[in-house]
């Protein structure tokens, strides 16, 4: 199994960045899709943004132009820069990766979550 720690939350106030970091570790075999979602309060977990192992990524609408999602494949961590903030971003910001077996079969992981406050 596939453990995600994240790191780079923080409170922020509008129109600043943050970056975002998640390390996989344990029984790596093949990490195919690495990203982010988030959950506020009293809301859905919500696609952030993600990226596969070739580099292609895919986000959300309310962040394009925003956020950048990057890969560093050789330290099976994942990364989120989040420019001009806006409060609405307010969330926790969890980590997500799966992977593929030998067998094909495909394993998801989730992290424990990192607070992103966006506040004056």
């Amino acid at each position: 199994q596939v453990q995600l720690v994240e790191s780079g939350g923080g409170l922020v106030q509008p129109g600043g960045s943050l970056r975002l970091s998640c390390a996989a570790s344990g029984s790596i075999f093949s990490i195919r899709v690495m990203g982010w979602y988030r959950q506020a309060p009293g809301k859905e977990r919500e696609l952030v943004a993600t990226i596969t192992s070739g580099g292609s990524t895919n986000y959300a609408d309310s962040v394009k132009g925003r956020f950048t999602v990057s890969r560093d494949n050789a330290k099976n961590t994942v990364y989120l820069q989040m420019n001009s903030l806006k409060p609405e971003d307010t969330a926790v910001y969890i980590c997500y990766a799966d992977q593929m077996y030998s067998d094909n079969t495909v394993e998801g992981s989730w992290g424990q979550g990192t607070q992103v406050t966006v506040s004056s």
